[in-house]
């Protein structure tokens, strides 16, 4: 047992899954909100959303949008003013927030090129993906 945590990712219309590594404090964020639970305070990602509405903004998407040494990177996309931003940040901060505000939660196609992993229907176990060769050069 350790603390790591995982949210797996299911391709809307695929068989693609992709698993994103997420820190305790993440999962609790995640799961608070999808179990209906209000933090007496509030958490830094109902923080993050209250800042980005008082500004007058709305989270467009989240794109995971990288892989590199096993590490997923993801951008937060912010509407202000008729002018959409793009913001680095930890897919599992992107993935907490996007929860909160009912956000779409895309990946690139090459991240799932090197990450996605598929199961097998009857009993679950993971399944290889044919790779192109250029993300099994990567």
């Amino acid at each position: 047992m350790n603390n790591q945590r995982v949210v797996v990712l299911k391709e809307k219309k695929g068989a693609r899954y992709l698993p994103c590594s997420i820190g305790p404090a993440e999962a609790d964020a995640i799961c608070l909100k999808l179990q209906g639970v209000c933090a007496p305070r509030p958490l830094t990602h109902d923080f993050v959303c209250a800042v980005i509405g008082t500004l007058g903004g709305t989270a467009k998407e989240v794109v995971i949008n990288k892989l590199e040494n096993d590490t997923l990177y993801a951008r937060l996309v912010v509407t202000t003013n008729e002018k959409e931003r793009e913001i680095d940040c930890r897919p599992s901060d992107a993935l907490a927030v996007a929860v909160r505000l009912g956000t779409p939660i895309f990946a690139d196609e090459e991240v799932m090129q090197k990450a996605g992993i598929m199961f097998e229907p009857e009993i679950g176990r993971p399944i290889p993906i044919q790779r192109s060769p250029e993300a099994a050069a990567a």
